[in-house]
C-alpha cells in the first residue's frame, strides 16, 4: 500500500504545530533528566525546573535592581544583566503543555502544568519582569452585564391603529371609550412610573 499523499492530509494550525513541538521538547527534557523522569511521576516542581532551564535560551533582557537601567522600558545603553524567557512566552507555553497533557491521556486533576506552584511562579515572573523592564501588566476587567431597562411609552396604538395618549383614566382622548372597549390594556404606574402605558390585547393573546 502506498503512503498517503501529504497534500491530501489536513494541515495543522500554527497553534497545534507549536503545541506538538512543545510536547516533544518537554518529553525530551524528561528523558535527558538525571535521573530520567516519567511523565506519570512528573510534578509541578519538575515543571518549574523545566521553565528555569529554558531561561538559558531566552532573549529578553531582565535588569537587576542594582542596574542603572532598572525600570526603563527603552534603556539608552547596554548592561550585563541576564537574558531570560519573557513572561508572555512562558505563560503561552504552559497553556499549550497543559492542553497537550490532557490530550495525551493525562487526568486533569493530575496535570502538573496546572499546579498552584506553577501559577504562582508565572505571577512572580510577570511582576518581576514588569518592574525590571518598566512594563505594567494589568488584568482586563470584565464588564458587568447591565440589567434590561423597562421602556414605557406615553403613546400607543389601539387595535384599530388610532394613536392616542393615556390620560391616567383608562380612556383615549377624544374617543369617549374605555381602554377595554378599544381592545387595550392599561399598565399601572407601579410598573411604568407615573402615567402608565397601553398594550394592545392582541399582543397578549
Amino acid at each position: 500500500m502506498s503512503d498517503a499523499d501529504p497534500s491530501t492530509l489536513p494541515s495543522l494550525s500554527r497553534y497545534e504545530s507549536q503545541k506538538r513541538r512543545d510536547w516533544t521538547t518537554f518529553g525530551q527534557y524528561l528523558k535527558n533528566h538525571r535521573p530520567p523522569l516519567l511523565l506519570s511521576r512528573c510534578s509541578g516542581a519538575n515543571v518549574l525546573e523545566f521553565l528555569k532551564y529554558l531561561d538559558q535560551f531566552g532573549k529578553t533582557k531582565v535588569h537587576l535592581q542594582n542596574c542603572p537601567f532598572f525600570g526603563h522600558l527603552h534603556p539608552p545603553g547596554t548592561c550585563p544583566c541576564p537574558l531570560k524567557q519573557a513572561w508572555g512566552s512562558l505563560d503561552a507555553l504552559i497553556g499549550r503543555l497543559r492542553a497537550a497533557f490532557e490530550e495525551n491521556g493525562g487526568r486533569p486533576e493530575m496535570n502538573p502544568f496546572a499546579a498552584r506552584a506553577v501559577r504562582l511562579y508565572l505571577k512572580e515572573v510577570r511582576d518581576d519582569q514588569g518592574k525590571a523592564r518598566g512594563i505594567a501588566y494589568e488584568k482586563k476587567k470584565r464588564k458587568k452585564p447591565q440589567p434590561p431597562r423597562l421602556h414605557c411609552s406615553t403613546a400607543t396604538q389601539d387595535i384599530n391603529g388610532d394613536r392616542f395618549k393615556h390620560d391616567g383614566s383608562g380612556s383615549g382622548s377624544g374617543s369617549g371609550q374605555s381602554s377595554e372597549s378599544k381592545g387595550t390594556l392599561v399598565l399601572g404606574s407601579n410598573l411604568c412610573g407615573s402615567g402608565g402605558s397601553m398594550i394592545p390585547l392582541s399582543v397578549l393573546n
